[in-house]
């Protein structure tokens, strides 16, 4: 059973970030992909006891997932609702620090996402739920 439930932030339109910036980086970079969701599903066992190299705590209670492939390092960021939900909140590559541009869109997914939990949420199917 998985430490934590993964949701996917969805924006009111019905767009899911985290998703659409797989979508994209799988058509750059085949393979990719299918890494990241290998470690969406360590986090949900994992949950908050996930630690580095895997993952890290930015700022203000946003995280950091950490998928390097080749030469590019990839990151997904998430924060945690309540003790056993984690929101992934979007993804990017990165070069030296995840930019702090990044980190505010996590904080304002993050706020919203706290307003209406049941309306922000997507869940995938094959076990990431």
């Amino acid at each position: 059973m998985p430490a934590c439930r993964v949701a996917f932030y969805q924006d009111t339109d019905g767009m899911v970030p985290v998703l659409d910036w797989l979508r994209r980086a799988e058509c750059r970079d085949r393979g990719v992909a299918p890494k990241c969701f290998e470690r969406i599903a360590r986090l949900a066992e994992l949950g908050h006891e996930l630690r580095r190299p895997l993952g890290d705590y930015l700022r203000d209670g946003i995280y950091e997932l950490r998928i390097r492939k080749g030469k590019v390092n990839y990151r997904i960021l998430y924060f945690f609702h309540g003790d056993a939900a984690v929101v992934l909140a979007h993804g990017l590559a990165k070069g030296a620090a995840v930019p702090v541009a990044d980190i505010e869109r996590a904080r304002e997914r993050k706020e919203l996402y706290q307003q209406d939990p049941e309306g922000r949420s997507y869940y995938q199917d094959g076990g990431m739920t």
